[in-house]
């Protein structure tokens, strides 16, 4: 049969078929790079997994890529960026592209397929521009944009349709009845400290019986029509992509950054969901308009927690207008209802799990100097809370209207998912009475019971662990399925146009039904793209995610080349037949702590209770296990820490990291 090829990462690939998705078998991606049309057979292996092999490369996807060109007289060597195409390919003695190019040795060059590899041949490349030397470039992350097909310059057309774009208030509100003047009513920007694109205002007030929380959301769809250039090319990108040391965004810097960017004191246009709230944080009632809304701060979450913690004085505030005390009053009511939603979810079945980001952090030179690590605080959550509630808001005014859009489903975990963590769980002690039946049949309610039990003993990282694992992945859909661990009926993405499509469809579609013209051409065009475009956003999701994840391994592990030989504590949060996967307490930096560390005896593998026990000594390793390690190597262009545990490093294991990293 035929499909698309679509390779994940070194040796790692599935193929789209008209009979369903098939992962490739090892060696099975022979001479096919990624997006190519193939011809594959399949074969069943033990167990019943059907496994695609590539016969023949129908269509070829790629033409050009980057590498870092070598002179080999008479040949040119270019060795792709991108990690999953593992060949390299030659510059013909005749070709004088190199030359003419200036291009020396070691440079990264753009780079033209002629021929490609074949089984017993290899592929033919002619240089088409010099991207840099290797001094000037960060190779490391250029492979990284590489390997995920990062895209980076815009358009031409898209910079010809956005030059002339202006931000002009009094226009849009004449021209539109539905759009509400909101300017009067004070709000405010609550963003990490490094954020330049401010795509979402909030505001709130004490009213007789509960409270109004207003959500002032970037009117983006408003500069930018639907199938205009610019439009699809934030559909091919889909969203931004944070990595370690840049932002590839999903729209020019123009609209990011100046024309959509809610910056205090000016005027700027929004999509605002008004929400009623009860003494007990429930919403009574709400209203979504097309609006007009004047920022009075730029916040940053540091600021704002040491002002609900007390470590700041009001008057610190940066308020533009309106007075710092007045953005105070709001702030401490938004956190108000933050915790008043966090019951009103719980109770419903909504269920949180913990999580820390770390970040490093990188000198003007691109250099990594430290490491910020997030974690949920009063800000944040202030913030979540409003935007999830706001979210919430739409999909159930879009649900009931029966209008097509991309909402935000997340299935319940499977009874097989579910049934695999009974092990685990039962031996920690987690279970009893009824809970695991209750757990296999998806109740989130006894899932909550047991994140309660484990919280704050050395069972917590582990319960919660298998738990999200056996969750599915929140996907894009063009129905609403609701959303399982939100407890939401209807959820989906409204609150981030700058740098999510899928909240676009969103902001098209309110505008559409408010303004009675959901019959209209423009309609029926997006929704017959829609279930298309949702699995593109949701592959696309997936990509950006592990792309910037692999960014910040790359600088992790650049950090820590100046610190092998050191010894650091950290927990155990990965066991796999060959090793642990250990993170540290104060930089969230992951490494490998491979099984030959571990002592000179046979580990025995148990993947249902997620172990490695030693078989003379039974000394057993679990995730949530604390350890004490020593950093033995680095390897910065793959992102990798090698550890081995503290005290046990002999004088060559030592050597051998040095020279390593």
């Amino acid at each position: 049969m035929t499909g698309l090829i679509r390779v994940t990462r070194p040796g790692v690939a599935t193929v789209d078929t008209a009979e369903g998705r098939f992962a490739v078998g090892r060696g099975g991606i022979r001479e096919a790079m990624n997006g190519d049309e193939v011809q594959v057979s399949l074969s069943t292996r033990r167990g019943g997994e059907r496994l695609a092999y590539v016969q023949a490369v129908l269509m070829r996807a790629t033409t050009t890529f980057a590498g870092t060109y070598a002179d080999a007289a008479p040949l040119g060597i270019v060795v792709p960026l991108d990690g999953r195409i593992r060949r390299d390919f030659f510059v013909l003695p005749e070709d004088d592209s190199a030359s003419r190019l200036g291009v020396s040795d070691g440079d990264v060059v753009s780079a033209r397929i002629l021929e490609y590899p074949a089984r017993h041949s290899s592929g033919v490349v002619t240089l088409d521009r010099r991207l840099g030397g290797a001094d000037d470039l960060d190779l490391d992350m250029e492979s990284v944009i590489a390997s995920y097909d990062l895209a980076t310059d815009f358009p031409e057309e898209c910079c010809e349709q956005v030059e002339p774009v202006r931000v002009d208030v009094e226009s849009a509100l004449a021209g539109d009845p539905c759009r509400r003047d909101l300017r009067d009513r004070s709000c405010m920007t609550v963003d990490p400290t490094d954020a330049r694109d401010f795509d979402d205002a909030v505001g709130a007030r004490r009213v007789e019986g509960g409270y109004e929380v207003d959500v002032h959301i970037a009117d983006v769809t408003h500069y930018v029509p639907w199938d205009s250039p610019v439009d699809r090319e934030a559909r091919r990108r889909t969203c931004s992509v944070y990595l370690a040391d840049r932002v590839l965004p999903m729209l020019p810097e123009k609209l990011c950054n100046d024309v959509c960017s809610l910056v205090p004191g000016s005027d700027r246009l929004c999509m605002s969901v008004l929400m009623r709230l009860d003494v007990h944080g429930n919403v009574t009632s709400f209203e979504v308009a097309p609006s007009a809304i004047r920022s009075r701060a730029r916040l940053d979450y540091d600021t704002v927690d040491a002002l609900l913690d007390g470590r700041a004085e009001e008057a610190s505030l940066p308020a533009v207008e309106g007075g710092p005390e007045a953005i105070a009053g709001q702030l401490r009511i938004l956190d108000e209802v933050a915790s008043l939603r966090r019951e009103v979810r719980s109770l419903r079945g909504a269920i949180d799990f913990e999580t820390r980001e770390a970040k490093v952090i990188l000198d003007e030179r691109g250099k990594p100097q430290g490491v910020s690590v997030r974690e949920r605080t009063r800000a944040t959550g202030l913030i979540e809370e409003a935007m999830l509630m706001a979210n919430e808001c739409v999909a159930s005014l879009l649900s009931q209207s029966d209008v097509p859009v991309a909402y935000r489903v997340h299935e319940r975990p499977s009874h097989e998912d579910l049934k695999e963590t009974l092990p685990v769980l039962g031996e920690l002690g987690l279970l009893h009475g009824d809970l695991a039946e209750r757990l296999v049949s998806g109740d989130p309610m006894a899932m909550q019971e047991v994140l309660r039990a484990a919280h704050g003993t050395q069972a917590e990282y582990l319960a919660s662990s298998v738990l999200l694992r056996a969750q599915k992945r929140a996907v894009y859909l063009p129905r609403n399925d609701g959303h399982y661990a939100l407890g939401a009926r209807a959820y989906c993405h409204f609150t981030s146009p700058i740098r999510r499509y899928p909240d676009d469809t969103v902001h098209r579609a309110l505008k559409a039904l408010l303004h009675g013209e959901l019959g209209s051409k423009e309609q029926a065009r997006v929704a017959e793209a829609l279930p298309q475009l949702c699995r593109d956003c949701s592959d696309r999701e997936r990509v950006a995610d592990s792309a910037s994840r692999a960014s910040q391994k790359v600088k992790m592990a650049e950090l820590f080349s100046g610190h092998v030989g050191e010894d650091f504590s950290g927990m155990v949060v990965g066991v796999e037949r060959y090793g642990l996967f250990v993170a540290l307490d104060d930089t969230c930096a992951e490494g490998l702590l491979p099984v030959r560390a571990l002592g000179d005896e046979w580990f025995a593998y148990d993947e249902r209770l997620l172990s490695l026990t030693g078989e003379e000594s039974g000394k057993r390793w679990r995730p949530g296990q604390r350890v004490a390690v020593t950093v033995t190597g680095t390897d910065p262009a793959h992102g990798r820490i090698d550890f081995a545990l503290a005290g046990s490093v002999s004088r060559e294991w030592a050597q051998r990291g040095r020279l390593q990293a």
